[in-house]
Parts: C-alpha cells; structure tokens; sequence
C-alpha cells in the first residue's frame, strides 16, 4: 500500500530541491516506504522526543518523580523557542510541566534543564534502546560550547525505530508510552506534516476524532524536520521528514505535501 506512494513522494522531493530524509512505516503491516533514511541531519529540536524517553526513563528508575519540582534559575534561561525564558527565575516547575513545555512549545530552556537533570549518557541509552543506531547526542541546545566534540545528529529510520518503540509500549513501560504519546499529541506546532489534513472533529459533541497526530517538529537555518504518529481509523503510521539546504517555507510545504499524501491513501482506505 504504501509503496504506491513512491513515485509522488520522490516528485516532491525532487521539486522541492535540497536534501531529504524520509521513512514511513505502517505500525501493523510493517511496510515502509524510505528516502535517504540513513542520512544524518543535524537534529534540531526532533533530539526532544528521545530526551523526554531519557527522562521518563529515569522517572521510572526512581531516581526522580513527575512532580519533582525544579527551581528555574537565570543561567538556565536561553533564547529561541518557548516560555520559559520570560519566567521569574526562582520559579518552580515539575518535571511534567518541562517535559510538555519542551515538547508542545519545544521550549529549549526546559530543554537543558531536562538534560542536566538527567545527563547526557541517560539520553544515549534511550536513543540506544530504541534503535538509534546512526543518531548522535552531545549538547544542550541554543548552548554550543567552544570546543565541539560533535552535533546532535538523527536519521529518519532512527526516529522512526524511536516512535515505534512508543506506540507499541517497548521501551521502558506501557504506562510511559501511553503518558508520551499523549503529550505529543498536544503539540502546538502543526504547519508541516498535518497542515492540509482537514479538520479533526465530528459534527456530534463527544464523537472521536477523524485523526491525531503525535509529533515533535524542529527548525534552525536551513533546517525543518517534523516527525510524529498519526493514528487514522484502525491505523497507525509512522512519518519522519527531514531536509537540509531550503528555506524553512519551501520546506514546510513540501513536508506538509508528503503529509497529505499519506493521509489521503490511509483515510480512502478507511473509509
């Protein structure tokens, strides 16, 4: 089924210009459907999703509780996306409330707090455990020191091994799994993948949506990724876009095109 999206998806790469990375992958059947899905890119803010697996996974250790309540201090505070760097500094914010805000705003301030509370190997175990064999983590974010001992790198099969993970509940705990997902699907930033799916909701208060979406996007010059779960009918497909050398507008639209191709061959299969 889905291989019958090749030939459109390699026609919007291939207008589009630049460089891509994509991996699609149908969470029942097992098929996929990939475009230079080995190459890395510099991850930008899709590294988010495995540091929150890294935080849940200590959560579930014990080493620290959702609640956990962690004071925001003025060194913490960089720019870039989200709230947090116009908070008060002495603050408190738990642990859930970073892990959302680094998620659904990408605040990059939760971000490296979440980093420095779990530490760099915690994240490099998650990414391990998951799959990501060909992705790299080594620094906080909008922080790059003066002596770079490398890049936050990702492929689209690695994040497309971590999602699966996710949505089938294997790694760390089911519970996990399920408390993840459900912050990706409150993300805020929905210009890319999902952008010409029409509107969700039903005409009767309470019925269940038409689709989600569990996603996590990134940008930085020249950058724009978005990846995420979307769940349609009875099914759940996994899509992972990643592009370097365009501007961000050009590439969001290419990426939101490649959404739509997606969502349109799964919803006529539903219906």
């Amino acid at each position: 089924m889905l291989s019958s999206l090749s030939p459109s998806i390699a026609k919007v790469l291939e207008e589009a210009g630049g460089q891509w990375g994509v991996y699609v992958e149908d969470l029942q059947t097992g098929e996929q459907l990939a475009f230079n899905q080995d190459e890395r890119f510099y991850a930008a803010s899709v590294i988010k999703v495995p540091i929150m697996t890294a935080v849940f996974s200590e959560v579930y250790a014990g080493k620290f509780a959702l609640d956990t309540k962690i004071a925001l201090r003025s060194e913490d505070q960089v720019g870039g996306a989200g709230i947090l760097q116009h908070m008060t500094p002495g603050s408190e914010w738990t642990v859930q409330d970073l892990v959302t805000l680094m998620i659904i705003q990408s605040d990059n301030t939760a971000t490296n707090i979440l980093i420095d509370l779990v530490g760099r190997d915690a994240i490099r175990a998650a990414m391990q455990a998951t799959e990501m064999t060909n992705s790299r983590f080594y620094n906080k974010l909008m922080i790059v020191p003066a002596q770079v001992e490398g890049y936050n790198e990702v492929t689209a099969a690695d994040l497309g091994n971590h999602l699966r993970y996710l949505a089938t509940g294997k790694v760390i705990s089911y519970d996990s799994c399920e408390r993840m997902i459900a912050i990706l699907k409150q993300q805020q930033h929905r210009d890319r993948i999902p952008h010409h799916f029409p509107y969700p909701g039903g005409d009767v208060i309470g019925s269940l949506p038409r689709w989600e979406f569990a996603n996590k996007t990134g940008s930085v010059t020249k950058i724009t990724h978005d990846m995420g779960i979307l769940y349609i009918g009875s099914r759940a497909v996994t899509i992972c876009v990643l592009n370097k050398g365009l501007e961000q507008r050009p590439a969001v639209q290419a990426i939101a095109k490649i959404g739509k191709l997606v969502f349109d061959l799964y919803d006529d299969n539903e219906k």
